[in-house]
């Protein structure tokens, strides 16, 4: 058998098992490329090949963006500044019907859009809202599934560690993908804010709307500029060419810790705890980045991703097919797999064959972030869905339940997204970015 197969099989089968035995993914994706290289050239030699593309993979000035963004979002987590985008998120939805489950949405599209991270954001507006949203009437599990279903939109809206992952992987503009992620954020937020407008004219007399004076509103929104700021700074300065995506990651850090000591929310002896956090979670990132890389290395020897290229195009022909068959597999594949090894693992794989198309990888970058997203509020592995239950004390089950509707608003949002590249390229194209 030849050394490239040898290299394949073990590499394929090595995961698998590993993932079956929940082996941890970045433990499996590690140790399965280390033994399909060793399979092929020896132990001793593939221990220097595997430590070498470990350290190459993660030695990237632009994955430094990473922890910093990390980090911010924790201090944004710590700092008093979720309320802030709760309360300037209530006034304005604060006229709509269900007003607080509509500002559940919006909130998490704020913070989402500040922290970047689905779960620190299904955590921060969750125990908020989700109380208040119970005192007005609606149901429990309800109320979990808006704040599961609408967190992981802060995933698509800047800055987001996602899309830094998929930049790297893909070779793409950071700022580009940072700039087409607003639309389709937006139209997932959009999508958890029609089943919430369903669910009120079905369900008559849940959700009260409040009416706020306009100088409350004013005074609302005013204390939430701070924080709304950091968005406008960070990508402004990117676009303005002021500074890299890393330099706008540590910049947010800076920011985020004036305002958390501006804020009385955020204290000197709190730092170590903070630190610590964003370390664990940078950490698990990282090391996915530097096995994938190996992992990568072994699939281009052993020509799977060629391999797997002219299955599908012998397959088929059709661009409308192949969009199809990807975004089936990624759906399962998210299921089981967070979006980062997710996207480490199948982009090299499916973005080669998409440009063969025309797809712009842009464009696809947005569709598999946002695909992947879903499998975020899914089971078995949804960690925004067990954190979402977690905070508002529930089941998984009957919050699975409810996020049916929710689920099915997102899919069909996820056809726009796939089917109408204009959606990821518009903005892009007027900033002249494409």
């Amino acid at each position: 058998m030849e050394a490239a197969v040898v290299a394949g099989v073990v590499l394929i089968v090595g995961i698998a098992v590993l993932l079956l035995l929940r082996v941890p993914i970045a433990v499996s994706v590690g140790f399965s490329a280390f033994l399909a290289v060793a399979a092929v050239i020896g132990m001793e030699k593939a221990s220097f090949v595997a430590a070498q593309r470990l350290f190459t993979g993660i030695n990237s000035f632009t994955l430094l963006a990473i922890p910093f963004f990390i980090l911010a979002g924790v201090l944004m987590n710590n700092g008093g500044i979720a309320s802030r985008l709760i309360d300037a998120a209530k006034v304005i939805v604060g006229r709509m019907p269900g007003s607080l489950a509509q500002t559940n949405v919006v909130a998490n599209a704020m913070f989402g859009s500040v922290s970047g991270a689905a779960v620190a954001s299904a955590a921060a507006v969750g125990g908020v809202v989700g109380p208040r949203m119970e005192k007005e009437g609606y149901d429990k599990n309800f109320a979990a599934a808006v704040n599961v279903a609408s967190a992981p939109s802060g995933m698509l809206i800047p800055p987001s560690n996602t899309l830094i992952v998929y930049s790297l992987v893909s070779s793409t503009s950071i700022a580009t993908l940072f700039i087409a992620g607003y639309l389709p954020g937006i139209l997932w937020a959009v999508a958890c804010m029609i089943v919430v407008g369903l669910y009120v004219h079905k369900h008559k007399g849940v959700g009260i709307t409040e009416r706020v004076t306009l100088r409350q509103g004013l005074i609302t929104l005013w204390r939430a500029v701070p924080s709304i700021l950091m968005i406008i700074i960070v990508i402004g300065g990117i676009l303005a060419g002021v500074f890299t995506p890393t330099e706008s990651a540590a910049i947010a850090v800076v920011y985020c810790l004036i305002l958390g000591f501006a804020y009385r929310a955020i204290k000197v002896s709190d730092l170590p705890r903070i630190i610590l956090d964003a370390t664990k979670t940078t950490c698990i990132v990282m090391l996915l980045v530097g096995v994938s890389t190996i992992m990568s290395w072994v699939m281009a020897f052993s020509g799977i991703p060629s391999a797997l290229s002219q299955a599908m195009l012998g397959f088929t022909n059709s661009p409308t097919v192949i969009l199809l068959l990807i975004m089936v597999i990624l759906l399962v594949v998210g299921t089981f797999m967070d979006p980062t090894p997710a996207i480490l693992i199948f982009v090299p794989i499916f973005l080669p064959i998409v440009t063969e198309f025309g797809v712009h990888p842009i464009h696809f970058g947005l569709m598999v972030t946002f695909n992947l997203c879903l499998g975020t509020i899914t089971p078995p592995v949804g960690n925004v869905l067990f954190v979402g239950a977690k905070i508002a004390n529930l089941r998984v089950e009957p919050v699975i339940k409810a996020l049916v509707p929710f689920f099915i608003a997102l899919v069909i949002m996820l056809f726009v997204v796939t089917f109408v590249p204009g959606l990821s390229l518009w903005l892009p194209g007027l900033f002249g970015l494409v």
